[in-house]
Formats: structure tokens, C-alpha cells, sequence
């Protein structure tokens, strides 16, 4: 795999985008991406949590999986995921460093068939985030610090954001982040308002 590019503009006077790619964001660009729709408001924020194989920390798997690297007979699980064609936005790892694979004004590859509010196809609206982890399990306290800079800098870029776990846009296909991720953290850390959720993961 090639080295990791680093942002490269870290002054106080660097612009916090170039070209839809985030500079405290170290980049790894992904293959698995395509154009948005012509006049595509992006609008919503969609969480995932992943884990390569599931349940095990730390590795890059889940970046070779992004950049389509992933060699298939390293794992038996990964066999079962042989020649899947996936990106997100951006992914958190346990100790919340941030990586980006895809530029925000691209349509990344994360959500799947999708819908939110009666709007469908989410990649063409959706900023994708992967925190790693397992579904239903808990996260750590540097990712929400790491998930909430970001958030706070995505919704500067465009302010009507919602934000929704990838359960919430594909109810019965998927199940990630789940029970363990902490809503009413991250729409404190936001000062968001409850109609930016999902119905029902706030108190």
C-alpha cells in the first residue's frame, strides 16, 4: 500500500476545504467513487461503523478494502466480502485519527440501496463516515472528539444538514452504527436541534 498522504497545509491561515477534501484529514484516495447527480443538494451526514475481520482493531484493513487492495485470502471472512467495491467519505479509527478517501464533492460508494424521509438513493446526497468499530458495540471517547470536529466542519460547508446511522436509511438491510453509539453526545457536541436525527435516538 503507498505511503499515507498527510495534510499538507496545517497553518491557522489554510483553507479548511480544497476541492472537497478535508486538511486535517490525512488522504487516501479511493477508486470507488463517481460524480453526484447535477444539482445535488448535499444534505445529509450517514454513520457506519466497520471492522476488518469484524471485531478485530487497529490494522488497514478496512483502508485496502477502500483503495481495493484487500488481499481476499488473508482472512477466511474476507472471502466472503471477495471482489465488494466500497468507499466512504471519511473513517475514524479507535484512536481517532481521520482519513479520507473520497472528496465531499464526489459520490463515495457506502450507503447501499437507500432512502431517508422519503428521498432515495442516498450516496447522491450523503457524506459518508465508517467509525471503526462493531455494529452495536461502543466507541471511544477520541472518536466522538475526532466526529464532531468534522462534523461541526462539514456542516459550516453546508448548514442543513441531517445526520443519520446507516440502520437509519436502510431499516432492516443494515444495523450499524446500533445501540452502542451515543446520539445525544454528538448533538450536544453540535448544539443541533432533535428534527436534525433520526426519530426515536434522542432522550
Amino acid at each position: 500500500m503507498p505511503p499515507l498522504m498527510t495534510p499538507s497545509e496545517l497553518s491557522p491561515n489554510a483553507p479548511l476545504w480544497r476541492d472537497g477534501w478535508y486538511q486535517f484529514a490525512g488522504r487516501r484516495a479511493s477508486p470507488n467513487y463517481g460524480p453526484r447527480p447535477p444539482g445535488t443538494s448535499i444534505d445529509l451526514l450517514v454513520l457506519h461503523s466497520i471492522s476488518l475481520p469484524p471485531g478485530q482493531f487497529g490494522g488497514d484493513a478496512v483502508q485496502r478494502l477502500f483503495t481495493n487492495q484487500l488481499d481476499w485470502n488473508q482472512h477466511p471472512y474476507f472471502k466472503s466480502i471477495e471482489g465488494l467495491q466500497v468507499s466512504a467519505h471519511f473513517y475514524i479509527g479507535r484512536n481517532g485519527d481521520l482519513l479520507q478517501f473520497v472528496s465531499v464533492h464526489d459520490r463515495a460508494w457506502h450507503a447501499g440501496a437507500s432512502s431517508y424521509r422519503g428521498r432515495p438513493n442516498c450516496n447522491d446526497y450523503a457524506i459518508g463516515i465508517e467509525l471503526e468499530g462493531l455494529e452495536g458495540g461502543p466507541f471511544e471517547p477520541c472518536q466522538y472528539d475526532t466526529l464532531s470536529s468534522l462534523a461541526a466542519a462539514i456542516i459550516q460547508r453546508y448548514p442543513a444538514m441531517h445526520i443519520a446511522g446507516h440502520e437509519h436509511i436502510a431499516p432492516g438491510r443494515k444495523t450499524d452504527p446500533g445501540e452502542g453509539f451515543d446520539w445525544l453526545r454528538l448533538q450536544q457536541s453540535l448544539g443541533l436541534s432533535a428534527l436534525n436525527f433520526p426519530t426515536g435516538v434522542l432522550p
